[in-house]
């Protein structure tokens, strides 16, 4: 099979189209032809060398659509030729990948491959955040920074299905503010040219929010405390900017206010069973329209070195998807 094949740590350059003996399942695995695959942030990190201690050669990609080839003797709840969504044991840029049982999901009639390749990391990540680990209640303000990118999009409109009253986003430049708005924020800000905390307590008349989500880290986790409200929750699951912000215990006690840390890769490892209780809701909100996934821009997969330089350009916006198998 033909594959995406990281042989050193770097630049794109260093991602090679090459041939690769296509993977063996375990008892537990099932085989499947990808269809579709996308870009995630963590896949350039991985590339560049700054995402834990990966082993070279590797395969980037964390999720993919496609259709079942194969699937181990112990493995109960999926069948050959079925379509599903999956999260990889190894990597899911190449024509065939191999995933945990526990890590695959079948999906709907209806859904496209399209959406199904980019829709895994965004929609299961926002719908935990938010349901699951700040336990949003309806009518509650919840501000989401990085809000023109895929996770930001996709958490807008979790967040709105959910019943929040009020969506903040915020985006580092003034051509990404109507992507956050088309996604359904009531108001959008640029944290580059704009003091975050000040807006957000004079929008909510000194309340501040109650959720954050904050994927960015540095000086912009600072200042998302400033405006959390009192007894509100600051869910860190990324730091894009390369820096985590500096909360002191003591600004913690009095107010109330707790400090979440998430990992999605963490939670893939350590505790599967948490996505699959995750997949009907996740499902059932992109069945129903509430939520839909923003699609950028679309690249063959021999094209992932540029499809990754446009990631990092910083210029793109929604998810980046990688066409496979056409």
């Amino acid at each position: 099979m033909k594959a995406i094949i990281v042989k050193k740590f770097g630049s794109s350059e260093n991602m090679t189209w090459s041939e690769t003996a296509v993977p063996q399942i375990g008892s537990d695995q099932v085989l499947i032809k990808v269809k579709t695959t996308s870009v995630n942030y963590a896949d350039i990190k991985a590339r560049v060398g700054t995402k834990g201690k990966g082993n070279l050669p590797f395969i980037p990609g964390l999720e993919a659509a496609g259709i079942v080839e194969k699937v181990g003797p112990d493995v109960l709840n999926i069948h050959e030729g079925q379509r599903v969504l999956a999260f990889p044991h190894d990597g899911s840029y190449a024509e065939y990948m191999r995933a945990d049982a526990q890590l695959t999901f079948p999906i709907p009639d209806n859904m496209t491959f399209e959406t199904a390749g980019s829709c895994g990391i965004v929609s299961f990540l926002s719908y935990h955040l938010l349901a699951n680990l700040a336990k949003m209640i309806k009518g509650e303000t919840v501000l989401i920074h990085s809000a023109a990118g895929g996770v930001g999009t996709t958490a807008i409109q979790t967040a709105l299905a959910l019943g929040a009253g009020m969506v903040i986003g915020t985006v580092g430049n003034e051509q990404k503010m109507q992507i956050a708005k088309d996604a359904g924020a009531h108001y959008v800000v640029n944290y580059e040219k704009e003091n975050i905390s000040q807006l957000v307590n004079e929008l909510t008349n000194g309340k501040g929010a109650d959720i954050v989500l904050d994927s960015v880290g540095g000086k912009l986790t600072d200042q998302s405390f400033d405006c959390l409200a009192k007894y509100g929750k600051l869910v860190v699951f990324g730091n894009s900017c390369g820096e985590y912000g500096t909360i002191p215990a003591g600004r913690l006690h009095s107010s109330c206010r707790s400090v979440l840390g998430f990992s999605l890769g963490t939670t893939r490892k350590e505790r599967p069973e948490v996505l699959q209780k995750m997949a009907p809701h996740v499902f059932q909100l992109l069945e129903a329209g509430q939520l839909k996934i923003n699609i950028g821009k679309k690249f063959r997969l021999d094209e992932a070195a540029a499809a990754h330089d446009w990631v990092e350009s910083r210029k793109s916006t929604g998810k980046v998807l990688l066409m496979v198998n056409e």
